[in-house]
Protein backbone atom coordinates (compact mmCIF):
# COMPACT_ATOMS: atom_id res chain seq x y z
CA UNK A 1 0.00 0.00 0.00
CA UNK A 2 1.23 3.47 -0.84
CA UNK A 3 2.03 5.99 1.90
CA UNK A 4 0.22 8.87 0.19
CA UNK A 5 -3.33 9.22 -1.06
CA UNK A 6 -5.06 5.89 -1.67
CA UNK A 7 -5.14 4.78 -5.30
CA UNK A 8 -8.41 3.08 -6.19
CA UNK A 9 -8.37 0.85 -9.27
CA UNK A 10 -11.78 0.43 -10.92
CA UNK A 11 -12.52 -2.16 -13.61
CA UNK A 12 -15.25 -1.26 -16.10
CA UNK A 13 -16.94 -4.68 -16.05
CA UNK A 14 -19.12 -5.72 -19.00
CA UNK A 15 -19.08 -2.86 -21.50
CA UNK A 16 -22.71 -3.48 -22.49
CA UNK A 17 -24.05 -3.16 -18.94
CA UNK A 18 -24.37 -0.37 -16.37
CA UNK A 19 -20.73 -0.38 -15.28
CA UNK A 20 -19.75 2.95 -16.79
CA UNK A 21 -22.98 4.59 -15.64
CA UNK A 22 -22.43 3.75 -11.96
CA UNK A 23 -18.74 4.66 -12.28
CA UNK A 24 -19.59 8.09 -13.74
CA UNK A 25 -22.22 8.77 -11.10
CA UNK A 26 -19.86 7.75 -8.30
CA UNK A 27 -16.90 9.78 -9.52
CA UNK A 28 -18.82 12.92 -10.54
CA UNK A 29 -18.48 14.43 -7.04
CA UNK A 30 -15.24 16.43 -6.90
CA UNK A 31 -14.96 15.79 -3.14
CA UNK A 32 -13.74 12.27 -3.85
CA UNK A 33 -10.31 13.65 -4.72
CA UNK A 34 -9.81 14.57 -1.06
CA UNK A 35 -9.90 10.87 -0.19
CA UNK A 36 -8.46 8.90 -3.09
CA UNK A 37 -7.14 8.87 -6.66
CA UNK A 38 -9.44 6.97 -9.07
CA UNK A 39 -7.93 4.92 -11.89
CA UNK A 40 -10.38 3.24 -14.30
CA UNK A 41 -9.20 0.17 -16.19
CA UNK A 42 -11.23 0.27 -19.37
CA UNK A 43 -11.41 2.16 -22.64
CA UNK A 44 -11.63 5.87 -23.45
CA UNK A 45 -13.64 5.03 -26.55
CA UNK A 46 -16.15 2.89 -24.65
CA UNK A 47 -16.39 5.53 -21.94
CA UNK A 48 -17.16 8.20 -24.56
CA UNK A 49 -19.87 5.98 -26.04
CA UNK A 50 -21.54 5.64 -22.65
CA UNK A 51 -21.21 9.36 -21.89
CA UNK A 52 -23.03 10.13 -25.14
CA UNK A 53 -25.75 7.54 -24.53
CA UNK A 54 -26.30 8.88 -21.02
CA UNK A 55 -26.07 12.52 -22.11
CA UNK A 56 -23.23 13.36 -19.70
CA UNK A 57 -21.33 16.15 -21.50
CA UNK A 58 -19.10 17.46 -18.70
CA UNK A 59 -17.40 14.35 -17.36
CA UNK A 60 -13.76 14.36 -18.50
CA UNK A 61 -11.24 11.54 -18.23
CA UNK A 62 -7.46 11.76 -18.03
CA UNK A 63 -5.99 9.05 -20.30
CA UNK A 64 -2.78 7.55 -18.93
CA UNK A 65 -0.51 4.65 -19.82
CA UNK A 66 0.48 3.74 -16.27
CA UNK A 67 -0.73 4.31 -12.73
CA UNK A 68 2.49 6.23 -12.18
CA UNK A 69 1.06 8.96 -14.43
CA UNK A 70 -2.22 9.28 -12.52
CA UNK A 71 -3.33 12.85 -11.73
CA UNK A 72 -4.46 13.26 -8.13
CA UNK A 73 -7.28 15.67 -9.04
CA UNK A 74 -8.61 13.91 -12.13
CA UNK A 75 -10.50 10.73 -12.99
CA UNK A 76 -7.81 8.68 -14.71
CA UNK A 77 -8.34 5.90 -17.23
CA UNK A 78 -5.92 3.26 -18.54
CA UNK A 79 -6.84 1.87 -21.96
CA UNK A 80 -6.98 -1.92 -21.85
CA UNK A 81 -8.76 -2.42 -25.20
CA UNK A 82 -8.08 -1.56 -28.82
CA UNK A 83 -10.08 1.14 -30.61
CA UNK A 84 -12.06 -1.33 -32.71
CA UNK A 85 -14.14 -2.47 -29.77
CA UNK A 86 -17.89 -2.62 -30.36
CA UNK A 87 -20.45 -1.65 -27.74
CA UNK A 88 -23.93 -3.21 -27.94
CA UNK A 89 -25.86 -1.83 -25.01
CA UNK A 90 -28.07 -4.33 -23.23
CA UNK A 91 -26.65 -7.37 -25.02
CA UNK A 92 -24.54 -10.22 -23.71
CA UNK A 93 -21.70 -10.65 -26.21
CA UNK A 94 -18.37 -12.44 -26.33
CA UNK A 95 -16.71 -9.05 -26.91
CA UNK A 96 -18.29 -7.77 -23.72
CA UNK A 97 -16.91 -10.70 -21.77
CA UNK A 98 -13.44 -10.44 -23.29
CA UNK A 99 -13.33 -6.70 -22.64
CA UNK A 100 -14.28 -7.23 -19.00
CA UNK A 101 -11.53 -9.82 -18.55
CA UNK A 102 -8.80 -7.71 -20.17
CA UNK A 103 -9.50 -4.84 -17.79
CA UNK A 104 -9.65 -7.18 -14.81
CA UNK A 105 -6.40 -8.91 -15.73
CA UNK A 106 -4.51 -5.62 -16.04
CA UNK A 107 -5.96 -4.22 -12.81
CA UNK A 108 -5.16 -7.35 -10.80
CA UNK A 109 -1.57 -7.28 -12.03
CA UNK A 110 -1.20 -3.67 -10.87
CA UNK A 111 -2.89 -4.56 -7.58
CA UNK A 112 -0.46 -7.41 -6.91
CA UNK A 113 2.46 -5.18 -7.91
CA UNK A 114 1.37 -2.54 -5.40
CA UNK A 115 0.66 0.13 -8.01
CA UNK A 116 -2.91 0.52 -6.77
CA UNK A 117 -4.02 0.08 -3.17
CA UNK A 118 -7.51 -1.37 -3.66
CA UNK A 119 -9.66 -2.77 -6.45
CA UNK A 120 -13.35 -2.06 -7.09
CA UNK A 121 -14.93 -4.16 -9.83
CA UNK A 122 -17.97 -3.19 -11.88
CA UNK A 123 -20.29 -6.12 -12.69
CA UNK A 124 -19.37 -8.84 -15.17
CA UNK A 125 -21.59 -11.38 -16.90
CA UNK A 126 -20.52 -14.76 -15.54
CA UNK A 127 -21.49 -16.54 -18.76
CA UNK A 128 -19.93 -14.46 -21.53
CA UNK A 129 -16.64 -13.91 -19.67
CA UNK A 130 -15.88 -17.65 -19.65
CA UNK A 131 -12.75 -18.55 -21.66
CA UNK A 132 -9.49 -20.46 -21.36
CA UNK A 133 -8.14 -17.53 -19.32
CA UNK A 134 -11.22 -17.12 -17.11
CA UNK A 135 -12.80 -20.41 -16.11
CA UNK A 136 -14.29 -19.41 -12.77
CA UNK A 137 -17.80 -18.99 -11.31
CA UNK A 138 -17.06 -15.33 -10.55
CA UNK A 139 -14.64 -12.65 -9.41
CA UNK A 140 -14.09 -14.21 -5.98
CA UNK A 141 -12.67 -17.48 -7.29
CA UNK A 142 -10.51 -15.74 -9.91
CA UNK A 143 -9.04 -13.38 -7.32
CA UNK A 144 -8.34 -16.28 -4.96
CA UNK A 145 -6.27 -17.99 -7.61
CA UNK A 146 -4.56 -14.74 -8.58
CA UNK A 147 -3.59 -14.07 -4.96
CA UNK A 148 -2.02 -17.49 -4.57
CA UNK A 149 -2.55 -17.34 -0.81
CA UNK A 150 -5.22 -16.75 1.78
CA UNK A 151 -8.73 -18.20 1.98
CA UNK A 152 -11.22 -16.21 -0.08
CA UNK A 153 -14.55 -15.51 1.60
CA UNK A 154 -17.42 -13.73 -0.14
CA UNK A 155 -18.62 -11.27 2.50
CA UNK A 156 -21.67 -9.11 1.89
CA UNK A 157 -21.42 -5.85 3.84
CA UNK A 158 -23.90 -3.11 4.74
CA UNK A 159 -24.51 -0.86 7.72
CA UNK A 160 -27.08 -3.39 8.96
CA UNK A 161 -25.21 -6.68 8.63
CA UNK A 162 -22.25 -8.64 7.30
CA UNK A 163 -22.95 -12.04 5.76
CA UNK A 164 -20.38 -14.63 4.65
CA UNK A 165 -21.04 -18.04 3.09
CA UNK A 166 -19.39 -21.45 3.39
CA UNK A 167 -20.49 -22.71 -0.05
CA UNK A 168 -20.47 -19.71 -2.39
CA UNK A 169 -21.01 -20.10 -6.12
CA UNK A 170 -21.99 -23.77 -5.87
CA UNK A 171 -25.02 -25.51 -7.46
CA UNK A 172 -27.62 -26.30 -4.81
CA UNK A 173 -27.32 -30.05 -5.47
CA UNK A 174 -23.66 -29.88 -4.40
CA UNK A 175 -24.08 -27.72 -1.30
CA UNK A 176 -24.33 -30.49 1.29
CA UNK A 177 -21.04 -32.02 0.17
CA UNK A 178 -19.30 -28.67 0.78
CA UNK A 179 -20.57 -28.40 4.35
CA UNK A 180 -17.70 -30.06 6.19
CA UNK A 181 -16.24 -29.39 9.61
CA UNK A 182 -12.98 -28.17 8.08
CA UNK A 183 -14.67 -25.87 5.55
CA UNK A 184 -16.80 -24.25 8.26
CA UNK A 185 -13.82 -23.82 10.55
CA UNK A 186 -11.71 -22.33 7.75
CA UNK A 187 -14.40 -19.80 6.86
CA UNK A 188 -14.87 -18.90 10.53
CA UNK A 189 -11.16 -18.24 10.93
CA UNK A 190 -11.16 -16.05 7.84
CA UNK A 191 -14.29 -14.18 8.90
CA UNK A 192 -13.03 -13.60 12.42
CA UNK A 193 -9.68 -12.29 11.15
CA UNK A 194 -11.21 -9.93 8.60
CA UNK A 195 -13.61 -8.51 11.19
CA UNK A 196 -10.62 -7.73 13.40
CA UNK A 197 -8.13 -6.63 10.75
CA UNK A 198 -10.36 -4.92 8.19
CA UNK A 199 -13.27 -3.69 10.32
CA UNK A 200 -11.42 -3.10 13.62
CA UNK A 201 -13.83 -5.19 15.70
CA UNK A 202 -11.74 -6.42 18.62
CA UNK A 203 -13.84 -9.41 19.70
CA UNK A 204 -16.34 -10.26 16.95
CA UNK A 205 -19.60 -12.10 17.67
CA UNK A 206 -20.47 -14.41 14.77
CA UNK A 207 -23.84 -16.11 14.26
CA UNK A 208 -23.62 -19.41 12.37
CA UNK A 209 -26.68 -20.67 10.50
CA UNK A 210 -27.81 -24.27 10.26
CA UNK A 211 -28.00 -26.07 6.94
CA UNK A 212 -31.46 -27.57 7.33
CA UNK A 213 -34.88 -26.02 8.05
CA UNK A 214 -35.16 -25.12 11.75
CA UNK A 215 -31.44 -25.97 12.06
CA UNK A 216 -32.37 -29.64 11.81
CA UNK A 217 -34.84 -29.70 14.74
CA UNK A 218 -32.49 -31.89 16.78
CA UNK A 219 -31.94 -34.33 13.94
CA UNK A 220 -35.55 -34.69 12.80
CA UNK A 221 -34.89 -32.62 9.63
CA UNK A 222 -31.27 -33.53 9.07
CA UNK A 223 -28.16 -34.35 11.08
CA UNK A 224 -25.56 -31.95 9.61
CA UNK A 225 -26.02 -29.57 12.54
CA UNK A 226 -25.30 -32.26 15.14
CA UNK A 227 -22.54 -34.09 13.30
CA UNK A 228 -20.73 -31.28 11.44
CA UNK A 229 -21.67 -27.70 12.37
CA UNK A 230 -21.70 -27.99 16.19
CA UNK A 231 -18.30 -29.78 16.32
CA UNK A 232 -16.88 -27.03 14.09
CA UNK A 233 -18.26 -24.37 16.43
CA UNK A 234 -16.73 -26.12 19.44
CA UNK A 235 -13.30 -26.15 17.79
CA UNK A 236 -13.68 -22.49 16.82
CA UNK A 237 -14.43 -21.59 20.44
CA UNK A 238 -11.29 -23.46 21.53
CA UNK A 239 -9.36 -21.10 19.20
CA UNK A 240 -10.94 -18.05 20.82
CA UNK A 241 -13.48 -17.40 18.05
CA UNK A 242 -16.88 -16.33 19.41
CA UNK A 243 -19.04 -18.34 17.00
CA UNK A 244 -22.58 -19.06 18.18
CA UNK A 245 -25.31 -21.27 16.78
CA UNK A 246 -26.39 -23.01 14.70
CA UNK A 247 -29.41 -20.74 14.22
CA UNK A 248 -32.41 -21.33 11.92
CA UNK A 249 -32.00 -18.83 9.08
CA UNK A 250 -35.64 -17.77 8.95
CA UNK A 251 -35.79 -17.12 12.68
CA UNK A 252 -32.52 -15.20 12.84
CA UNK A 253 -33.41 -12.82 10.01
CA UNK A 254 -37.14 -12.69 10.64
CA UNK A 255 -36.85 -11.71 14.31
CA UNK A 256 -34.12 -9.07 13.83
CA UNK A 257 -31.90 -11.22 16.05
CA UNK A 258 -29.15 -10.79 13.46
CA UNK A 259 -28.59 -7.26 14.80
CA UNK A 260 -27.02 -8.78 17.93
CA UNK A 261 -24.04 -10.06 15.92
CA UNK A 262 -21.11 -8.50 14.10
CA UNK A 263 -21.43 -11.00 11.24
CA UNK A 264 -23.34 -14.06 10.07
CA UNK A 265 -21.92 -17.17 8.46
CA UNK A 266 -24.49 -18.79 6.17
CA UNK A 267 -24.07 -22.30 4.81
CA UNK A 268 -24.85 -21.51 1.16
CA UNK A 269 -25.33 -18.61 -1.24
CA UNK A 270 -29.06 -17.89 -1.25
CA UNK A 271 -29.50 -18.69 2.44
CA UNK A 272 -27.40 -15.62 3.26
CA UNK A 273 -27.68 -13.39 0.21
CA UNK A 274 -31.45 -13.50 -0.27
CA UNK A 275 -32.24 -11.86 3.09
CA UNK A 276 -29.20 -9.59 2.79
CA UNK A 277 -30.28 -8.18 -0.56
CA UNK A 278 -33.91 -7.95 0.53
CA UNK A 279 -32.88 -5.66 3.37
CA UNK A 280 -29.99 -3.72 1.81
CA UNK A 281 -30.01 -4.22 -1.97
CA UNK A 282 -29.28 -0.66 -3.10
CA UNK A 283 -26.42 -0.10 -0.65
CA UNK A 284 -24.87 -3.53 -0.10
CA UNK A 285 -21.27 -4.32 -0.99
CA UNK A 286 -19.57 -7.58 -1.96
CA UNK A 287 -16.18 -7.73 -0.23
CA UNK A 288 -13.66 -10.48 -0.96
CA UNK A 289 -12.28 -11.17 2.51
CA UNK A 290 -9.25 -13.26 3.40
CA UNK A 291 -6.88 -12.16 0.62
CA UNK A 292 -3.66 -10.13 0.92
CA UNK A 293 -5.21 -7.38 -1.22
CA UNK A 294 -8.51 -5.49 -1.01
CA UNK A 295 -11.36 -5.91 -3.49
CA UNK A 296 -14.99 -4.78 -3.36
CA UNK A 297 -17.89 -4.65 -5.82
CA UNK A 298 -21.55 -3.62 -5.84
CA UNK A 299 -24.13 -6.22 -4.86
CA UNK A 300 -25.87 -6.16 -8.26
CA UNK A 301 -25.20 -7.42 -11.76
CA UNK A 302 -24.81 -5.93 -15.23
CA UNK A 303 -28.50 -4.92 -15.49
CA UNK A 304 -28.48 -5.18 -19.30
CA UNK A 305 -32.18 -4.29 -19.36
CA UNK A 306 -31.52 -0.67 -18.29
CA UNK A 307 -28.04 -0.13 -19.76
CA UNK A 308 -27.58 3.31 -21.30
CA UNK A 309 -30.92 4.61 -20.00
CA UNK A 310 -29.72 6.66 -16.99
CA UNK A 311 -31.79 4.47 -14.67
CA UNK A 312 -29.03 2.74 -12.71
CA UNK A 313 -28.77 3.35 -8.97
CA UNK A 314 -25.11 4.02 -8.12
CA UNK A 315 -25.46 3.78 -4.32
CA UNK A 316 -24.08 0.25 -4.08
CA UNK A 317 -21.08 1.09 -6.26
CA UNK A 318 -20.41 4.24 -4.21
CA UNK A 319 -20.49 2.20 -1.03
CA UNK A 320 -18.11 -0.33 -2.62
CA UNK A 321 -15.58 2.44 -3.28
CA UNK A 322 -15.93 3.94 0.20
CA UNK A 323 -15.66 0.52 1.86
CA UNK A 324 -12.48 -0.30 -0.06
CA UNK A 325 -10.93 2.98 1.11
CA UNK A 326 -12.04 2.40 4.71
CA UNK A 327 -10.66 -1.15 4.77
CA UNK A 328 -7.36 0.11 3.36
CA UNK A 329 -7.10 2.67 6.16
CA UNK A 330 -8.04 0.11 8.80
CA UNK A 331 -5.41 -2.34 7.58
CA UNK A 332 -2.74 0.36 7.66
CA UNK A 333 -3.78 1.40 11.16
CA UNK A 334 -3.83 -2.17 12.49
CA UNK A 335 -0.44 -2.91 10.92
CA UNK A 336 1.00 0.10 12.74
CA UNK A 337 -0.66 -0.90 16.01
CA UNK A 338 0.79 -4.39 15.59
CA UNK A 339 4.29 -2.93 15.31
CA UNK A 340 3.94 -1.05 18.59
CA UNK A 341 1.56 -3.04 20.79
CA UNK A 342 0.69 -1.78 24.24
CA UNK A 343 2.66 -3.48 26.99
CA UNK A 344 0.67 -6.18 28.77
CA UNK A 345 0.87 -7.09 32.43
CA UNK A 346 0.03 -10.21 34.38
CA UNK A 347 -2.65 -9.28 36.93
CA UNK A 348 -1.35 -11.81 39.46
CA UNK A 349 2.18 -10.36 39.28
CA UNK A 350 0.85 -6.83 39.90
CA UNK A 351 -1.12 -8.01 42.92
CA UNK A 352 1.97 -9.71 44.38
CA UNK A 353 4.02 -6.51 43.95
CA UNK A 354 1.36 -4.47 45.76
CA UNK A 355 1.54 -6.87 48.68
Amino acid sequence: MSEGKIKVGITHGDINGIGYEVIFKTLSDARIFDSFIPVIYGSSKVAAYHRKALNIPNFSLNSINSVDDAHNKRVNIINCLDDNIRVELGKSTSIGGDSAFKALEKAVKDLKDGKIDVLVTAPINKENIQSESFNFPGHTEYLHQAAGEGEALMLMVSEHMKVGVVAGHVPIKDVASKITEENILTKLRTLNKTLQQDFSIRKPRIAVLGLNPHAGDGGVLGNEEQEIIIPALNKAKEEGIMALGPYPADGLFGSDQFRNFDAILAMYHDQGLAPFKTLTFSKGVNYTAGLPFIRTSPDHGTAFEIAGQDKANADSFKQAVYLAVDVCRNRKMNIELGKNPLKTYDVNELEQKDQ
